[in-house]
């Protein structure tokens, strides 16, 4: 199990910092794990604290240019779950095992092969710290009473009982602070505004994925901005 005084270093090394997420979807040009290493590395000369790692071969690969703490998780799609981040035990494992300082899970009320405790126990044990991935303020209180170390807000969106928006869950993140849960604002922040706002609602860290490190959805949003605007001039 991580000893307390480990998870308080980690945890005070990355309080109110940047984590990038360094992910790349299966079918994007960029999913190379040198590549992964390589937008580490660009994400650790910009200020980043910590970076957030899908598979065990993109925590090796940037393990090897950057010693900022990672947090790892896998995504397993599964016929029998729509749970797909870290969803076994024997992953997990494997992630802290490598030297992961946190193990991100999904701990949504979604069905699941395994449960979110049994999750948090594999974690622990093997010596990362438990972060949950909830998509509402009951399954972050769920997760924390189950022994969870913090949470994150990763999953609002993604599950149908979650606001299905465009911006970041900011009531969520009030929500969280106001119940004394502790926890990493991530999901949707697209600005260095947005980012500043989850800190003064109380996030421990902030996590940034696609505004920073996926720039086919950041190109995206650019032509569907000038793609709507260019109808309402041709409406005019």
């Amino acid at each position: 199990m991580i000893h307390p005084r480990l998870a308080r270093s980690v945890l005070d090394r990355l309080h109110s910092q940047l984590i990038v997420s360094v992910q790349a979807d299966d079918g994007s040009p960029l999913r190379d794990s040198r590549i992964i290493a390589a937008l580490a590395c660009a994400a650790e000369l910009g200020g980043a604290a910590g970076l957030r790692v899908r598979s065990a071969e993109d925590v090796r690969a940037v393990q090897s240019v950057s010693a900022l703490p990672l947090i790892g998780l896998t995504k397993t799609w599964r016929d029998d779950t729509d749970v797909y981040i870290t969803p076994t035990p024997a992953e997990a494992e494997q992630l802290a095992g490598l030297g992961c300082a946190m193990v991100a899970f999904d701990a949504t009320r979604r069905p699941r092969p395994h449960s979110v405790p049994e999750l948090i126990g594999a974690i622990q044990a093997a010596g990362a710290l438990a972060l949950a991935d909830v998509a509402t303020l009951a399954e972050a209180a769920a997760a924390l009473h189950a022994g969870a170390d913090l949470v994150s807000t990763a999953l609002s969106g993604y599950t149908p009982d979650s606001p299905q928006q465009e911006a970041p869950d900011f009531e969520l993140m009030q929500g969280l602070h106001a119940a004394g849960i502790p926890f990493l604002a991530e999901g949707r922040l697209k600005t260095p505004a947005d980012a500043v706002r989850a800190l003064e609602l109380g996030a421990h860290a902030v996590v940034v994925g696609s505004a920073i490190t996926r720039p086919d959805d950041v190109t995206r949003w650019f032509t569907a901005a000038l793609r709507d605007a260019a109808g309402q001039v041709a409406t005019r």
